[in-house]
């Protein structure tokens, strides 16, 4: 079986990933980079390969994937676009000089339906990075340099609902029950998912190309993960509010209000540069419907119905109480 690597092998992402990756090939099939590779113990236990690098620090990507075929590259963490860019594009050319065939990289469920722009800041980064995949693909020639791809729209996690919500805390909600955001609520909305099927579905996309590269059928191309059904801002925010047992409602604030608000603190800070008002863009594109796209290839992956965004709230809330 080729070699598969992981980086970040150590966020929420990737551990979900590795945790289905285990189930379908061997342990010693995969090597794994993580910023903290201790965290990882288990795995070098169980067989993994475990390297150290850190996106933040470029040098030591180099020869870090060196006898790797296949990497997931998780994206790097944050909203601003151009570091954010640049971490990925090291990455990326530190696999090639390692001779990896094929990345799949995390991209992100904003765009709408496969296109190529958006109005979501926190889109940009992902974007480029997806350009700069094909563009090494369409330029590429000769044996060591057919590096293929496939960009996986990871689609808005549902977990991640406190960022769409003024970091909202069912467990501490408002007093007034009023959830704060420069939107009214209506449609388009989200299809939120649940992260730990993202992780299962992209870790069946990398076994089925690690078994088979050749019949493999999304070679050089961009997916999207989505959940079962569009809601609407409004009925997430009503269905935030059955679970934590309090009528939960929208009250729609100017973008100069919604940056000012306490509770964002230092949050959407980057490196000292505060990017919160870049964030609200979030809304715009929900606005425009980016987030609003049905895909059935999440349950085609599975194999079964992704979870419902009910159930995924129910049970994060019973889990964290």
């Amino acid at each position: 079986m080729p070699q598969i690597c992981v980086f970040p092998a150590a966020g929420a992402l990737g551990t979900s990933t590795i945790k289905h990756l285990v189930k379908l090939v061997p342990a010693s099939d995969l090597v794994l980079v993580a910023r903290k590779p201790d965290a990882l113990a288990e795995l070098a236990r169980a067989g993994a390969t475990v390297r150290r690098a850190d996106y933040e620090e470029p040098a030591t990507l180099d020869r870090v994937f060196d006898g790797v075929d296949v990497l997931f590259l998780v994206s790097y963490a944050s909203i601003e676009i151009q570091f954010r860019f640049e971490a990925h594009k090291h990455a990326i050319d530190a696999a090639r000089r390692s001779g990896v065939k094929h990345i799949f990289y995390s991209s992100l469920g904003f765009a709408g339906d496969l296109a190529k722009t958006s109005v979501a800041h926190v889109m940009g980064a992902h974007l480029k990075t997806e350009r700069y995949l094909a563009e090494l693909q369409e330029s590429s020639s000769g044996p060591h340099n057919q590096m293929t791809y496939t960009a996986v729209r990871e689609g808005i996690y549902a977990e991640s609902f406190p960022i769409y919500t003024s970091w909202l805390d069912l467990h501490h909600p408002p007093t007034t029950n009023e959830v704060l955001i420069p939107h009214p609520g209506d449609g388009p909305g989200v299809t939120w998912v649940k992260r730990d099927e993202l992780g299962e579905a992209t870790a069946r996309l990398i076994a089925d190309y690690a078994r088979d590269q050749r019949g493999f059928a999304y070679v050089n191309r961009v997916l999207l993960l989505s959940g079962p059904r569009e809601i609407s801002l409004r009925e997430t925010v009503e269905i935030l509010g059955r679970v934590c047992g309090r009528p939960l409602a929208i009250r729609t604030v100017p973008v100069e209000d919604f940056v000012k608000l306490p509770q964002h603190g230092k949050k959407f800070f980057y490196h000292g540069i505060d990017l919160t008002r870049e964030w609200a863009t979030a809304w715009d594109a929900i606005r425009r419907g980016e987030t609003a796209v049905v895909s059935p290839l999440l349950g085609q992956i599975l194999g079964r119905e992704p979870e419902s965004y009910e159930t995924t709230i129910q049970a994060l809330y019973d889990s964290s109480g």
